[in-house]
């Protein structure tokens, strides 16, 4: 969100994360605690192919 600029919660779930790890070009470090507190997401090799021919 912060490297986005964005800082209303829901609409960044909902536009940006959630189509995100649909698409498969970023993951849940701890997927099987999706609320975690102390989630944190990485790129995929998917994920990493786009920003390297973007």
């Amino acid at each position: 969100m912060k490297a986005l600029g964005l800082s209303h919660r829901p609409t960044f779930r909902t536009n940006y994360l959630n189509p995100a790890l649909e698409g498969g070009w970023i993951e849940r470090t701890q997927p099987d605690s999706p609320k975690s507190p102390t989630q944190r997401y990485r790129l995929t090799r998917k994920g990493k192919a786009l920003l390297e021919r973007g």
